[in-house]
């Protein structure tokens, strides 16, 4: 049995290594400007509980996906990319309920929304 738990554990940390090897990077953000430009979109961003003013820079593959062409301010999403000199290079995107996002995101998500909420009028059809 200790030879087995032993063989997981090094499964488990090869496993770890290769994903660490890569340098890509899990973040949460909250788009906090009206999004003028789809390829460059500055949000407040969370990597590893570090909130900061980013860009958001947009792959080719994420530029053409639906959710991307479809962002407006206060949206919540879960990245995976890079950091670079100009930002974060978004990699994959997913939209997430603000409920979601890290406790260091979530007031700025609420405030906004509650901005949103009394600033923007509401569309007619």
């Amino acid at each position: 049995m200790p030879l087995l738990l032993l063989l997981f554990s090094f499964i488990a940390m090869g496993s770890a290594s290769l994903a660490q090897a890569d340098g890509e990077i899990l973040g949460f953000a909250v788009i906090s400007e009206a999004p003028k430009d789809k390829a460059r979109v500055v949000a407040k961003v969370s990597v590893n509980e570090a909130v900061s003013e980013m860009t958001l820079l947009a792959s080719d593959t994420v530029l053409n996906n639906l959710i991307w062409k479809k962002l407006e301010i206060c949206h919540a999403m879960k990245l995976s990319g890079y950091k670079v000199a100009e930002g974060f290079q978004v990699v994959t995107v997913h939209v997430i309920d603000a409920s979601m996002l890290p406790m260091s995101l979530q007031s700025f998500a609420g405030d906004c929304l509650i901005t949103k909420a009394l600033t923007i009028p509401p569309m007619v059809d």
